[in-house]
């Protein structure tokens, strides 16, 4: 059995071997004056991964490839749907890889990614947010006047009403999902009667029209063991079958029922969902590295980790420690895994500044040496940075910005 510490040596090499002197020698050869601008025109001809500023995410072409092929083949062979959620990745670079790998849409955890990616030209966009502010409506309203295959979720009656009043106003018609409760407390409307009734309510509507119902049992996703996991997602999943039975005997056509995760992916058709919403799979990080899979209880090794975060060794003065760039503004943390080196822990030293520690008789680190780390959490570690450095080996082969993140995307 392939144990956890043997996973993330797989791919050694990830300790940039005699980075100190390829810096020097880099140093009156690359021209870093120019280097925006050559990442502007798309000249990647000189770029490695030994110029590049720290700390800054690095994504493994050949891996995310690999990964995208596998779900995408999983959810042909399994016949569920797939609709990934972009909230991992905010790429429209990699969204348009899985539309063409057979994904009919995207998931969105916020409108700002809705209107990103719509705006892309990437149809079926659904929303998993109800516009509860007049902000987010006003936004979905126009957002579904200007791409009429734009879904959002519904999950209260009072929310019902404002999109009634301000889809009158506009004339349009919004395509609804009922998001029910599905084991996590943070949305959802309870299952059985009083979905149906909201259901009932948006298929009577002129201004809206009913798809289905959203279920996400994020609880599952990361329970570990895939057979504890299973079991969860059943649980978790169990008042959706009533709704379902409910709403098929009231005559309502639904047209999907969409959730599901990373973690649940190979789970989620036995539980009635249509499509999956799935997004760590792109990327993967040390969160699921450690949920465990089907054929492996200890790591989780149906998709790999391609994403990295590159940071530098920038002092180092005292015993079994040293200084990295990666701090708490790169959201750098103690159960983040250095690739290649997993004798090595990740520390936290202050806001631009993390450790990396190791006990004596293991292997250490010199000034100047780059390592490659395995982020803990996606969602929160893509947020951080505006963009990816793709990579094929050492060579930089692309550049694609990271977007629709917080603050001014969000407005």
């Amino acid at each position: 059995m392939t144990s956890r510490r043997n996973f993330l040596a797989s791919g050694a090499g990830t300790l940039l071997a005699g980075s100190v002197a390829r810096a020097a020698k880099s140093d009156s050869t690359f021209p870093y004056a120019e280097f925006e601008a050559k990442i502007a025109r798309r000249d990647f001809r000189d770029i490695t991964k030994d110029v590049l500023p720290t700390p800054c995410m690095i994504v493994d072409l050949d891996l995310l490839e690999k990964n995208l092929r596998r779900m995408a083949d999983h959810c042909k062979e399994a016949g569920i749907a797939l609709r990934p959620h972009v909230k991992v990745h905010k790429s429209v670079d990699i969204a348009k890889r899985q539309i063409a790998l057979g994904a009919i849409g995207l998931t969105t955890a916020t409108i700002a990614e809705s209107e990103l990616m719509s705006a892309a030209g990437i149809k079926g966009v659904l929303w998993t947010k109800q516009p509860a502010s007049r902000n987010n409506l006003i936004r979905a309203i126009a957002l579904t006047k200007r791409d009429p295959t734009f879904m959002f979720v519904v999950d209260d009656p009072q929310v019902l009403d404002w999109v009634e009043e301000a889809a009158a106003a506009a004339k349009v018609k919004c395509r609804i999902a009922v998001a029910v409760f599905a084991g996590m407390k943070r949305q959802g409307i309870e299952n059985g009667q009083p979905a149906l009734a909201l259901a009932q309510r948006v298929a009577s509507s002129r201004h809206m029209q009913f798809e289905g119902y959203m279920a996400y049992s994020g609880g599952a996703s990361h329970t570990k063991g895939w057979e504890a996991r299973r079991r969860k997602s059943a649980e978790d999943l169990a008042g959706l079958q009533e709704t379902l039975h409910l709403t098929r005997k009231a005559g309502l056509p639904i047209n999907i029922v969409s959730g599901g995760s990373t973690g649940t992916y190979n789970i989620d058709k036995e539980n009635s969902l249509t499509e999956l919403e799935c997004g760590s799979y792109v990327f993967m990080d040390t969160g699921y590295f450690a949920v465990g899979g089907k054929t492996n209880d200890q790591v989780y090794t149906d998709f790999e980790g391609s994403l990295t975060v590159l940071t530098t060794v920038d002092s180092r003065r005292h015993p079994n420690i040293a200084t990295i760039d990666y701090g708490n503004k790169a959201m750098a943390r103690p159960t983040d895994k250095v690739k290649g080196k997993p004798w090595l822990e990740i520390g936290n030293q202050g806001a631009e500044y993390g450790a990396v520690k190791w006990k004596d008789g293991e292997g250490e680190v010199k000034l100047g040496d780059r390592l490659e780390i395995y982020c803990t959490n996606l969602d929160m570690s893509t947020n951080c940075y505006d963009r990816y450095y793709v990579a094929r080996g050492d060579q930089i082969v692309d550049v694609w910005p990271i977007m629709g993140r917080s603050g001014a995307a969000q407005r």
